[in-house]
């Protein structure tokens, strides 16, 4: 079965829910998986200035953090981001911006990927950041994997066919049983389409 790499970034905690809840998806559909956080690279004093955020900085600072191996160990890989003004957090971004040498020697082409994220409102850009992070892949010569409305899962979620989006209050709403229940089913979905091309 195929190698599955989750690399996400959370600040409070959502895009850890929704990384696991892909991880257990694509386990239970038979995969090797590693599920990675990136870097946190935010200002100590931006973390601090937030409760939650610092909180969470502290239980995941033993967390593995991604890395290129995870990349290239990978046939699939989904990507997790809070929606940043319609696009992927600046600590995801930092992360795509180290993989240069993997893309030109073209250790990124042909794997599956696919992408989740979150943001406080319906319509705070949740369709964009995947969007933003499709156009990642295409560069990359991937293969680029949704849920589409392949599943009713999809609607009970909020109907985005491009990938799993939670839409979570600030005051500290957890994803919803439907939310994380389509994250499982993406990460089978992505783990389905790699075994087919391995």
């Amino acid at each position: 079965m195929p190698n599955v790499a989750v690399i996400y970034y959370s600040s409070t905690g959502t895009n850890y829910q929704m990384a696991q809840a892909v991880a257990e998806g694509a386990k239970a559909a038979g995969a090797d998986v590693r599920v990675r956080i990136v870097q946190e690279t935010a200002p100590k004093e931006a973390v601090e200035s937030r409760d939650d955020w610092k909180a969470f900085v502290e239980k995941t600072k033993d967390e593995p953090k991604a890395s290129l191996d995870d990349l290239e160990w990978a046939d699939a890989v989904v990507f997790g981001t809070p929606t940043r003004f319609g696009n992927m957090a600046a600590q995801l971004k930092a992360f795509v911006d180290t993989t240069g040498g993997l893309w030109f020697n073209g250790k990124l082409a042909n794997k599956v990927y696919a992408g989740f994220t979150s943001a406080q409102n319906p319509n705070g850009g949740q369709e964009s950041t995947l969007l933003a992070l499709y156009n990642m892949f295409y560069h990359w010569g991937g293969y680029i994997v949704t849920p589409g409305y392949t599943d009713p899962l999809t609607f009970a979620s909020g109907g985005n066919p491009y990938g799993p989006s939670v839409t979570v209050g600030s005051d500290g709403d957890d994803p919803t049983e439907a939310d994380l229940t389509h994250a499982k089913y993406l990460g089978k979905r992505v783990t389905e389409t790699a075994a087919k091309l391995t």
